[in-house]
């Protein structure tokens, strides 16, 4: 019998399940796809391969959380590019979001404003950001669920750091008034951007500390493994193998019946046995296929996310390297306009491979991801015809926008494809095609997420459906915590 199965090869599944057998605990992944990976996997296309959600690995430096994860399962961090930062494209200029703290400072202010207000908002952003990602690097453990918790929480955060507590209560709204810059648009709009893609929130609503994390991503450190994300999966799959683990894919798991010490994890290739279970699927699937007990505790936390879900839409190109030739960053951001809405190509993030990098294009050529958010409702209720006319339009819109960066984008396409929620929805099982996790507020994130120990012995939770949120980063650090309530429940 294994001792642990884990539900799920994204990146919190297989991080989990690395941790735990690199500790002498024999470890099955079940995946119903046919790749590794999840929303932060990749597919292939005549000779490309395409990222289909997160393009970089967030904190993957010396001391960062997932150095921290490489480290604790004895894997030599795989080749990449350490991207110096990347360019926002507001409609009125441009911001260079430098990873380097002093040219990030300086553009800063010169870009969205040198006031006394602007300078004291920075200084509360930058302390806020410093002290939680080193909490975030120390495995703070959030909600808190005992006294246990409590303490290693207060190690991790630092005695000195406590008066910071009191902003767990704030929005980024909140602290944007406190400083009277709530009307500073490219500030306010920059802020957005960066607060939807991390924490799938708004200004005023985003919890302040969460946001602040996801606004200071850059200077956490952005790196692009070789290969992308296939490059850094195929690595992490090989070593995990080498530990003895066992990856299951097109296992589509369709009920885990049983018990601590006896769970029946039933898939459509046969039935598996577990004493203990981790389940990294949303919290709807996680409901459907788990035992009555699990359905239950997580019933009224489900019910309230239900409407916080949202979609992702991403244009796959292959093209020949002069069409992105010019431009000193390979990824970039833009925002169309100040006064329309966020999602749909007004606000999205371009990823192009690497120059030389064969593993991602063929000789000559660049593998380049286009994404944005969307609004699971779009895209729901259409037949196929309605369907295919809006999903074309949207790729010519995505590739139109991003033409303002790179003027022939496309013109001699390769590949040319468009991902939707119901693309996710279809591949990687999601309902109704969401990802990334809930649009964070101040009432279902932090103490209020959904724990990784939900009160049902043996089945642990980890995954973008619980705390923190913050994409790939989150399900490093949910791995860690998940891992050790497995460690100690044996």
């Amino acid at each position: 019998m294994t001792q642990v199965g884990v539900i799920g090869a994204g990146i919190a599944g297989m991080a989990v399940a690395a941790r735990l057998q690199a500790r002498g605990i024999s470890t099955q992944v079940f995946e119903a796809h046919g790749k590794i990976g999840g929303c932060a996997g990749y597919f292939r296309r005549q000779g490309f391969s395409f990222d289909v959600g997160a393009t970089t690995l967030v904190d993957f430096e010396p001391g960062g959380v997932g150095d921290e994860l490489l480290t604790a399962i004895g894997m030599t961090p795989p080749p990449g590019e350490a991207l110096p930062g990347y360019m926002a494209w507001l409609p009125d200029r441009t911001v260079t979001l430098h990873r380097d703290p002093a040219r990030w400072s300086a553009e800063r202010l010169a870009r969205l404003g040198d006031s006394e207000g602007h300078r004291r908002f920075w200084a509360l952003i930058d302390r806020l950001a410093s002290a939680f990602w080193v909490a975030s690097r120390k495995g703070i453990r959030l909600p808190i669920q005992s006294v246990h918790d409590v303490l290693h929480n207060l190690g991790a955060l630092g005695l000195a750091q406590l008066p910071l507590a009191r902003y767990l209560t704030w929005t980024m709204g909140d602290a944007l008034r406190h400083f009277g810059l709530r009307e500073c648009q490219p500030l306010c709009a920059l802020l957005s951007m960066l607060i939807e893609d991390t924490v799938h929130g708004t200004l005023d609503r985003a919890p302040l500390i969460n946001a602040a994390l996801g606004i200071t991503i850059r200077g956490a450190g952005l790196t692009r493994a070789a290969g992308g994300m296939r490059g850094f999966w195929e690595a992490f799959a090989a070593h995990y193998r080498g530990l003895g683990g066992d990856i299951r894919v097109n296992h589509r798991v369709t009920r885990i019946s049983g018990r601590k010490g006896a769970f029946v994890i039933h898939t459509t290739r046969g039935d598996f046995q577990a004493d203990q279970v981790v389940c990294t699927l949303p919290v709807e699937l996680t409901q459907a296929i788990a035992p009555d007990a699990v359905g239950r505790a997580l019933r009224r936390k489900a019910e309230r996310d239900a409407s916080a879900r949202g979609g992702a839409l991403i244009t796959f190109l292959g093209v020949p390297e002069e069409e992105v030739s010019g431009q000193a960053f390979t990824h970039h951001q833009l925002l169309q306009s100040y006064d329309q809405p966020l999602g749909n190509g007004n606000n999205m993030f371009i990823s192009v491979s690497a120059a030389g990098d064969t593993v991602s294009a063929p000789e000559g050529c660049r593998a380049v991801m286009i994404s944005t958010h969307c609004a699971l409702e779009d895209w729901e209720g259409l037949d196929d015809q309605q369907y295919a006319m809006q999903q074309r339009a949207a790729g010519e819109r995505l590739t139109g926008f991003a033409r303002r960066v790179y003027p022939r984008l496309g013109e001699q396409a390769v590949v040319c494809e468009t991902g939707t929620p119901r693309t996710y929805a279809r591949f990687a099982g999601r309902p109704r095609g969401a990802v990334g996790g809930v649009r964070q507020t101040l009432w279902n994130s932090n103490q209020f997420a959904i724990p990784h120990d939900i009160g049902v012995p043996g089945f642990i939770l980890a995954g973008d459906s619980t705390f923190p949120g913050l994409g790939t980063v989150a399900g490093v650090l949910g791995s860690r915590i998940a891992a050790d309530k497995i460690l100690a429940g044996i």
